[in-house]
């Protein structure tokens, strides 16, 4: 084969390989975005390999060869470069992957969210007019535990808790939150019906204690108390929710997959989402155990900083990862191996 009919037939090759290169060094400037994840890169770079090889022994021009080599040497060192620091993977999945994520399923997330806001609402505003409705959703002595746990004239909402028992409740608040995140995921499994049962009944729960408190004159301790960690606690129950009803959905209609390759596919997404949202779950119960238990701390001040952390919690999950998606490599059409 001449070097021309040589470079004519595989030059498409070699742009695009140059151009998938020029975009990996451009997002690792900027935030050491991985691409390396194109499945057609590994069996470019050994084509490439194979056809410097020709070319030498063909005895082409040092330019054609050249360029080769230069190829070569690039993809080599951005392919077999040292893995980047653990910690910065797990850094680029919450500021970048996971919100990103969260927005792919945005379906699923957003029934999530009636599913879990319609009740709350709905039993908070009813209590304010029935309020005698509570005791058919708690028994005496869970209502008498929470009245007092949110009286306003009870000493701890003056002083808080001591920090030993700021460290108990930060452990319990955890192993709380995390298995209400677990157990809405999980009980998608039941055809998602599961996970619809457990989002409604935890809106009605916490639509009902709030409305109770609220109607009976507590609601001041009890808002002080829950908006620290309501915005990241809240929202994390919602995806964990989405990622319960992606399951169910998966499991009930595959579309044209095999029915476990779509629940596997579902559960992948699922994991990953429920990684995020325990990251979420373990910064509330931090906030919740550290500082929503102040009691003498300004409403003002407690509203303040939970206007700031909704804020926070939605301009991450609607703008985490934007920018962060490069365009892939074009595909190569029947190109011949070189040999």
């Amino acid at each position: 084969m001449k070097q021309e009919q040589f470079i004519a037939r595989y030059q498409s090759e070699w742009q695009a390989f140059e151009h998938w290169l020029q975009i990996r060094n451009h997002a690792q400037a900027a935030a050491d975005v991985t691409l390396i994840a194109d499945e057609e890169i590994p069996a470019r770079y050994r084509r490439l390999c194979q056809q410097l090889a020709l070319a030498r022994r063909r005895g082409y021009s040092p330019q054609v060869t050249g360029r080769l080599q230069e190829l070569m040497q690039r993809g080599h060192s951005v392919m077999y470069r040292t893995p980047r620091p653990r910690w910065r993977r797990a850094l680029e999945f919450l500021l970048a992957d996971f919100p990103q994520l969260v927005r792919d399923q945005a379906a699923c997330m957003w029934i999530s969210l009636l599913l879990f806001a319609i009740p709350l609402v709905g039993i908070f505003v009813l209590l304010q007019f029935k309020p005698e409705l509570i005791h058919g959703l708690m028994d005496p002595h869970q209502l008498a535990m929470m009245e007092r746990m949110y009286d306003p004239a009870a000493e701890h909402q003056k002083l808080g808790r001591e920090s030993g028992g700021n460290w108990y409740m930060f452990g319990h608040y955890i192993m709380n939150n995390t298995s209400i995140g677990l157990r809405t995921f999980a009980s998608g499994l039941l055809a998602g019906i599961g996970t619809v049962y457990v989002l409604i009944v935890n809106g009605i729960m916490v639509g009902g204690i709030a409305g109770h408190l609220q109607a009976i004159g507590y609601g001041d301790p009890f808002w002080r108390f829950v908006a620290g960690h309501a915005p990241f606690e809240l929202t994390a129950i919602v995806i964990t929710g989405g990622a319960g009803l992606r399951l169910g959905f998966n499991l009930m209609v595959p579309g044209r997959r095999r029915r476990i390759d779509a629940l596997i596919e579902a559960g992948s997404i699922g994991a990953k989402l429920c990684l995020g949202a325990s990251v979420m779950f373990l910064i509330a119960a931090f906030i919740e155990a550290f500082w929503s238990s102040i009691g003498s701390m300004p409403a003002w001040i407690k509203f303040t900083v939970s206007g700031l952390l909704w804020t926070l919690v939605l301009a991450w999950l609607w703008r985490g990862g934007h920018g962060g998606q490069s365009e892939s490599l074009p595909t190569d059409e029947g190109g011949d191996d070189a040999t």
